[in-house]
C-alpha cells in the first residue's frame, strides 16, 4: 500500500510540475517558473539514482575471506538481499517479495551448512561460537518470518535492514577470523 501511494504521489507531482511548466510558458507569465520546475524535474532521476545506490549493497574486495566458494556464497547472498531490497522500495507485488524472501532464507541456511561443514572438516577451534551466531541469526529470521505473515509491509523492510547489516558485520568480523585457519589447512 505504501509503495503504491509513493508511486501515485510521484506521478501526481510530475503531472502538476508539467502543468506548471506549461502555464509558465503562456504569454504574459513569468518563464522562470517553468525553468525552476524543469530543473526540479530533471533532478529527480539523479536523486533517485543516488538514493538507490545507498540502499543496495555492492561486493567489495575487502569482504573477501580468500576462499573462493565462500566468497561466491557471500556474493550470492548480497544479490539476494538486493532482490529483497527491490521488493521493499519498488511496487513488485507480493509474489516477487515472497519469492525473494524465501530464496534469501533458503540460501542463507544452505550457506551456513556449507560453511560449518568446512569449519568442522578442518577442525576450526572457534567452530561452536561461530555456529551459535548462525543459529541465533536463523532464530531471529524465523521470528521475522512469523511477523511477516501478520504485517508484510513493515516486516519485510525490517528483515532487509537486519539481514544486510548482520551479513556485512558477520563477513567482516567472524568470517574473516576463520580464513587464516582454513588457509593453513590448504582451503582456498
Amino acid at each position: 500500500m505504501r509503495k503504491s501511494l509513493q508511486t501515485l504521489g510521484l506521478s501526481v507531482f510530475i503531472v502538476v510540475s508539467l502543468i506548471i511548466i506549461g502555464i509558465g510558458l503562456l504569454p504574459g507569465m513569468n518563464p522562470w517558473i517553468s525553468v525552476v520546475m524543469a530543473a526540479i524535474l530533471l533532478t529527480i532521476p539523479v536523486l533517485n539514482k543516488w538514493l538507490t545506490s545507498k540502499r543496495f549493497v555492492e561486493w567489495k574486495d575487502e569482504l573477501s575471506v580468500g576462499i573462493g566458494s565462500i566468497d561466491d556464497d557471500h556474493k550470492k547472498l548480497l544479490t539476494l538481499i538486493n532482490n529483497l531490497q527491490t521488493a521493499v522500495y519498488y511496487p513488485t507485488g507480493e509474489a516477487f517479495e515472497r519469492q525473494a524472501l524465501q530464496e534469501l532464507v533458503d540460501y542463507t541456511k544452505y550457506h551456513f551448512e556449507r560453511e560449518e561443514k568446512m569449519m568442522r572438516d578442518n577442525d576450526y577451534p572457534d567452530y561452536e561460537p561461530h555456529k551459535r551466531q548462525h543459529e541465533a541469526m536463523i532464530a531471529k529470521v524465523s521470528g521475522f518470518m512469523e511477523a511477516y505473515e501478520k504485517d508484510r509491509e513493515s516486516t519485510v523492510e525490517e528483515i532487509t535492514v537486519f539481514l544486510k547489516d548482520w551479513l556485512l558485520k558477520h563477513i567482516a568480523g567472524t568470517d574473516k577470523k576463520y580464513s587464516g585457519h582454513l588457509h593453513s589447512r590448504g582451503v582456498s
